[in-house]
């Protein structure tokens, strides 16, 4: 290649910022990672930041600061429109004064924004519920969290929190605020895990549907046991600032609440016109990850609907699946760059392999289950869970900043344990 191809890459999650620093190593492109946030933080994390018990600032890796270690540019600014013709990005970029806005030329677009929780037009939802689906959103619930602490450190009175959505977001959710109250009780206010009332709602007939019926009912006990209310069978038709209603009538009281069920694509891939869309909003992708109407757009993680050509069955919406795209992409790409081609090469087809799935409970509890291509297959249970969990983790940091500053980071986020408050209390 002559002239070094142009690569802008829109969202800073787990796909986006694999994709930039693999790219941005290897030199051939003009790499562009643009992201509202000005850090990156792994997606599965972000229930535990909301609760407290991990610290945000710990976990943060710096968008500016990865991109001067890995060759790449690093652009803050929202997705607000795309010119597909002339192959140009408009971002929003936050200022002092008002709005302006980046214009990016691109001979390659790769949109990997993730996904929101879908509320299905649920009246109230909008206006009076929390989602977590980003840094932002879980560090404003915990905010919040902390204030209603604060106020019944010394009142009778009790903190009532409701959360939508049984898949492992809610699950997880439900089990690390338990710990964290748990863990909160012992600076000043020892009756405080009995002045909760927890509340996990599910319109479907269990939890965790994703997971083998034995997992769900095992974690049904479990948060049975840490005195949280399971409602499963229980459709959510509005919401308030009291709380819930629920189809047959009947009210949850919560001054907390959480919406985490349902998956769609974020709105502002409307501004990307004219490609195929799925129900839920994401983009439409071929075997190469390519938008089935643009060659020039690729679209990987949550945001893309992606149906496997060896299986037929929709690649999950999930973290392992998003690192398997962004892997396959930038490692394919980056061989047709060794031969000479340019972005517009075909790439072989993806093939997801499913390498099983975690749910981790705190430190009350955990299970996974192993797809045959690691270590045979297999079930994990309890501390081996929970301790593959943070394994995954612990991977996807090693990618990002090598070997050895991973390694590093993973000793030092195990000495800050040793001297900081187990939960977050500032």
């Amino acid at each position: 290649m002559a002239d070094k191809a142009r690569i802008v890459i829109i969202g800073g999650g787990v796909a986006g910022i694999e994709v930039a620093t693999s790219l941005g190593r290897g030199g051939k492109a003009e790499v562009v990672l643009a992201d509202r946030s000005l850090s990156h933080v792994w997606k599965p994390m972000l229930h535990t930041f909301a609760a407290g018990t991990a610290r945000p600032d710990r976990q943060k890796v710096d968008f500016f600061a990865q991109a001067r270690r890995n060759g790449f540019r690093f652009q803050p600014g929202t997705l607000i429109g795309v010119d597909r013709p002339a192959r140009r990005v408009r971002l929003a970029v936050e200022a002092a004064q008002g709005r302006p806005e980046a214009d990016l030329a691109y001979d390659l677009l790769v949109l990997a924004i993730g996904s929101r929780a879908n509320d299905f037009g649920t009246p109230g939802v909008a206006e009076h519920c929390l989602t977590i689906d980003d840094l932002t959103e879980a560090e404003s619930f915990h905010r919040q969290l902390r204030r209603h602490l604060l106020a019944r450190l010394d009142s009778p009175e009790m903190l009532e929190v409701a959360i939508v959505g049984g898949g492992a977001t809610g699950v997880e959710l439900a089990a690390e605020l338990k710990h964290a109250i748990n863990l909160a009780s012992a600076y000043g206010s020892p009756d405080l895990p009995r002045r909760l009332r927890l509340t996990l709602i599910e319109s479907g007939p269990r939890l965790l549907p994703a997971f083998p019926e034995r997992v769900s009912r095992a974690a049904a006990r479990t948060l049975s046991d840490l005195a949280v209310e399971v409602r499963t069978g229980a459709m959510v038709t509005g919401a308030d600032a009291s709380g819930y209603t629920l189809k047959d009538g009947s009210r949850i009281s919560a001054g907390l609440k959480v919406w985490a069920a349902g998956v769609k694509a974020p709105d502002v891939l409307g501004a990307v016109e004219g490609l195929e869309r799925s129900r839920i909003g994401q983009l439409v992708v071929g075997p190469d990850l390519r938008t089935t109407r643009d060659p020039a757009i690729v679209a990987l993680g949550d945001c893309a609907s992606q149906a496997d050509p060896k299986t037929g069955k929709s690649v999950p919406a999930t973290a392992q699946a998003a690192r398997q795209q962004a892997q396959h992409f930038a490692s394919h790409l980056g061989r047709a760059w060794a031969r000479g081609d340019t972005v517009a090469t075909a790439l072989p087809p993806f093939h997801y392999v499913e390498k099983g799935a975690i749910v981790s409970l705190a430190d009350f509890n955990g299970w996974g289950t192993l797809g045959r291509y690691t270590f045979g297959g297999g079930r994990l249970n309890g501390l081996s869970a929970r301790l593959t969990h943070d394994l995954l983790y612990r991977q996807h940091q090693i990618g990002l900043y090598g070997p050895l500053r991973g390694t590093m980071t993973w000793i030092l986020d195990d000495l800050d344990h040793l001297i900081s408050p187990p939960v977050s209390l500032d």
